[in-house]
């Protein structure tokens, strides 16, 4: 190995990042302002706002509207991107091949700035940052004798995904999941170091698979975890029920749980430090005949920043909701299930919003997206403070826009019925099915029709649907009954698309996934609807006739245009 790397000049590689320290600082302040500029993803006060804060930081100026919330890291890759024609890939969406990391050691890539993204008939792809990182290429093209493939990634990217595949390529999951196993089958025991390295390997695996969900479902055998990836789970691992009642008292251990109360069901939380990145873990236990069954959430600490464009409304809603979020007082809700993306739809609606001129004020459980500008806080009950007793005191910050992380009980819906009246905007999510059922559900929590009438602006319901790999996607004649659903929404079609499976997307035919939604938008007519206690059937025609298009029509337009397969219509749409 060492002959083989032999001809790596450490000095040399030290004066090339010299070079490009000072080239990048150049390069942040003549241009890079004027191209984001010239984009729309910054005006002239954004710009001088974060010039000012370079200043005091010394941090490079992309780093800066990063910080600052003004872009995200994703846009500016993909912006160096289109300034340098080379291709960009989001490394969220992408499986990484374990032959090409083996190809490249860790110290070589970190320090040469790239990432091995894949390898065929023996030419690398890797990934970089910054698109004169010559030194990149030329050390690939020495160490393989090919010239490698170029892709641009976005930099938070780049160093979560490096730090994550070398640590999972020399630390296999499954293979350490299985020699535990083995252990326990032999003698029959669970030590106390074997319980407590199954389960960081069982939190650790739902990180590599960036699961929302990780549950540990005992059967009167074994003991079954799942994962649930892009809102589908799938099996992970089994392990011997000997080992069950030792996995979940160390659960309830760090959640800090009664381990002695197993008839009733818990919930508790703890933060789960990998690779010097804290994740929050939400626990749920509920006693079943096999023993107590636990859920963990996954709350990642640092999400995606989207646009609303990138979103995946279409043309006409991505409109709308723009228009809305301009508006200077109302409610804006947006429904759905847990894990629909609703506050990811928020932080894309609020980047519409100036926060030069507009004070923003949020309460979250938890908050899972940092920025500067924006005044966050976080719910804990422990103390009291929940989104009623929040949204009580922002009214002494001077707000322009509240965000109250979800509207649970009476005393929150009234308070933002409040606020929105007294000229603020307020944007808060409820767990709904659809835009209309949000009405009747406000009524029950004993909302004043009038009242909630006068301020809603509108109200937004959406799910998350998974995309079909670009890689492996395929054309097939639909049956009569896929037909059928296609032509009750008025699409005349034969063929679709869906993913045949393949090694990039781990054989599901999915890679990603994106929104379908239904956006109500409250006028006169249905303001007088809903004072005069119309129906939710006469208010959704209301709707419907004034251009609302119901969440299914949306989710089978996608289908037609090959985002997605009618069998994902049916499972999240029905």
């Amino acid at each position: 190995m060492f002959k083989l790397f032999k001809w790596f000049n450490i000095e040399r590689l030290e004066r090339f990042k010299q070079f490009e320290n000072i080239f990048l600082r150049i390069m942040a302040a003549i241009r890079l302002g004027d191209l984001l500029k010239a984009r729309g993803l910054i005006n002239d006060r954004q710009l001088h706002v974060a010039l000012i804060q370079q200043k005091v930081t010394g941090d490079l100026l992309g780093d800066t509207f990063v910080k600052l919330g003004f872009v995200s890291s994703k846009e500016l890759g993909q912006i160096l991107s289109e300034q340098s024609g080379i291709e960009f890939i989001d490394l969220s969406e992408y499986i990484i091949s374990e032959d090409a990391l083996r190809v490249v050691p860790k110290d070589i890539a970190e320090k040469t700035g790239f990432i091995p993204i894949d390898v065929e008939n023996g030419r690398l792809s890797i990934g970089i940052t910054n698109p004169s990182n010559i030194l990149a290429v030329d050390t690939v093209t020495r160490m393989t004798k090919n010239q490698p493939k170029v892709y641009m990634v976005d930099a938070d990217s780049f160093r979560d995904a490096v730090e994550k595949a070398y640590f999972f390529l020399e630390n296999p999951i499954q293979h350490q999941v299985d020699n535990i196993v083995n252990e326990i089958k032999a003698t029959e025991t669970v030590s106390g170091n074997a319980v407590t390295s199954l389960t960081n390997l069982i939190i650790m695996d739902g990180i590599r698979r960036n699961a929302t969900d990780i549950h540990i479902n005992p059967t009167a055998d074994i003991i079954n975890v799942f994962y649930r990836i892009d809102g589908v789970l799938q099996h992970g691992h089994g392990i011997p029920k000997v080992a069950h009642s030792g996995i979940t008292s160390r659960i309830k251990i760090l959640s800090q749980l009664d381990i002695a109360e197993q008839r009733l069901p818990q919930d508790g939380s703890f933060t789960f430090t990998f690779l010097n990145k804290g994740y929050d873990i939400r626990v749920s236990t509920v006693p079943t005949i096999y023993g107590e069954n636990i859920v963990m959430r996954v709350l990642a600490g640092a999400a995606t920043l989207l646009r609303i464009e990138q979103l995946g409304f279409d043309e006409g809603n991505t409109k709308k909701i723009k228009t809305l979020f301009h508006k200077p007082y109302g409610i804006i809700l947006i429904t759905g299930p847990t894990g629909s993306g609703k506050t990811t739809t928020l932080y894309a609606a609020l980047r519409e919003i100036d926060l030069l001129e507009r004070n923003v004020l949020t309460v979250e459980d938890p908050v899972e997206y940092k920025l500067s500008l924006i005044k966050q806080t976080q719910v804990n009950e422990k103390v009291g403070y929940d989104f009623a007793l929040a949204g009580r005191n922002f009214m002494r910050q001077d707000p322009d826009v509240m965000l109250l992380g979800e509207i649970r009980d009476e005393e929150t819906a009234k308070i933002a019925i409040r606020a929105s009246i007294t000229g603020h905007l307020v944007l808060s999510t409820l767990h709904t099915n659809d835009a209309v059922t949000a009405i009747p559900r406000l009524i029950d929590l004993n909302v004043d029709r009038f009242l909630m009438s006068s301020s809603l602006l509108a109200i937004m319901a959406q799910r998350l649907i998974r995309r079909i790999c670009h890689y492996c996607k395929a054309e097939y004649a639909l049956n009569d009954y896929e037909i059928s659903i296609f032509e009750e929404h008025g699409i005349s079609l034969t063929t679709a698309f869906k993913g045949k499976g393949c090694p990039k997307c781990s054989g599901t035919g999915y890679s990603g996934r994106t929104v379908i939604g239904e956006i109500l938008i409250i006028d006169d007519e249905l303001r007088e609807l809903i004072y005069s206690a119309a129906s939710v059937t006469a208010l959704k025609a209301a709707a419907v006739r004034k251009g609302m298009v119901p969440l299914k029509e949306d989710a089978v337009r996608k289908a037609a245009s090959g985002i997605t397969t009618i069998d994902e219509v049916i499972r999240v749409a029905g």
